[in-house]
Order: C-alpha cells, then sequence, then structure tokens
C-alpha cells in the first residue's frame, strides 16, 4: 500500500474478469487535514492508487499505469459523511498489458469512472 493508513479493504472477490471490492476510508488520515481544511475529499490520485492497488492484489503482479483513456468524477469524496466505498473493477490482460474499467460509489451514488491500461512491470 503506497499510501499507508489510508483505507482498509473490508471485502474482496476477484475472478478471471471482475474485482468487487469494498473499503473504509480512515478518517483522520493526515492527506485529509490538507486536502482539503475544513472540507475534506479524496484526493482523484488516491482513488487510481487504490483502484492500481486492487488490481495488482488480483492479479498478484505490479502495474504501472500507461494510458488513462477516460477519467470522471462525478460526486465528492467526503470520508466523514461516506467512509465506504464499492469499487468496481472489470480487466483483460493482454500481452504484458492490463485494461480496465472501473466504477467506484458510495450508498448509490456513482462517484468515480476510470478506463485505463496498466503495463505489467514484473
Amino acid at each position: 500500500m503506497l499510501i499507508e493508513g489510508l483505507y482498509t479493504l473490508t471485502d474482496f472477490k476477484a475472478d478471471d474478469e471482475q474485482i468487487t471490492a469494498n473499503i473504509h476510508l480512515n478518517k483522520d488520515h493526515d492527506i485529509f487535514k490538507g486536502h482539503f481544511p475544513g472540507n475534506p475529499i479524496m484526493p482523484g490520485v488516491c482513488m487510481i492508487q487504490i483502484i492500481k492497488e486492487l488490481t495488482e492484489k488480483a492479479l498478484n503482479k505490479s502495474l504501472f499505469l500507461s494510458v488513462s483513456s477516460n477519467i470522471k468524477f462525478m460526486a465528492l469524496i467526503n470520508p466523514f459523511k461516506t467512509p465506504d466505498l464499492t469499487i468496481l473493477i472489470s480487466y483483460t490482460e493482454e500481452d504484458g498489458m492490463v485494461k480496465i474499467k472501473n466504477t467506484s460509489s458510495f450508498e448509490d451514488t456513482e462517484a468515480l469512472k476510470l478506463s485505463a491500461t496498466f503495463k505489467v512491470i514484473d
């Protein structure tokens, strides 16, 4: 985990095509004190890192973000109001590359949609 203590993985399921994970954000993590004071929101780059880490866990491989063809931030994630997130990742792996499509949500709200390609680095 690159950002130690930012989240806890509460449920994780993976098969050959899909990952379903539930995470709980640590509202007291230092990252939220700076982003933004008095109005904490989850940084988009941290969400992308979490998606990468979950994909690495499912594949048991290290990945490097090669291309992000579509990123849509559709709702703010406030760790004090909505600390529990569901992350769905569908993926295909071919020729040392992993293509993913992600939807991250809380309650009934989609917060992030991401399409990206990762290069396998080991």
